[in-house]
């Protein structure tokens, strides 16, 4: 078949559009337009567009809860957006000091404390990696 997007629109008109995942009728996970999540794989194609759309979720998070975000260097933006996107926003928000040390410019005293976090347990070289980049400024 040559015209996928004919057979898309009209696929569409019968699945209508899930933005969030769902057990379907027939118990089966399944998101967008009746994409089956438990019998399919995505390409990288398509998983780089999502990891996309949740960055850009995730930045506009940080800007919102932390309005300081936009002043701060590419760097450290970085690691602010990384962290976001790994535990997501409200967890972030519970690293006071963290936060607290990053908004007075103390990048060192920042990256220690983000090692002492049980994040910084769970994923071990992400959260070593970010601390560098936190207190150096570089990436």
């Amino acid at each position: 078949m040559k015209n996928y997007e004919k057979a898309a629109e009209y696929v569409k008109t019968f699945e209508g559009y899930a933005p969030v995942a769902y057990k379907c009728p027939t118990g089966h996970l399944t998101v967008g337009y009746g994409h089956n999540l438990e019998d399919n794989v995505i390409g990288k194609t398509v998983a780089t567009m999502l990891l996309k759309q949740d960055l850009e979720q995730a930045e506009a998070a940080l800007k919102v809860a932390f309005p300081w975000y936009e002043k701060l260097d590419e760097a450290r933006q970085f690691v602010l957006l990384d962290m976001a996107f790994n535990m997501g926003i409200k967890k972030l928000c519970t690293f006071r000091k963290t936060l607290a040390f990053i908004v007075a410019g103390d990048y060192k005293a920042a990256s220690e404390e983000m090692l002492v976090s049980r994040w910084a347990k769970q994923v071990k070289g992400r959260a070593y990696k970010l601390a560098y980049i936190m207190r150096e400024g570089v990436y």
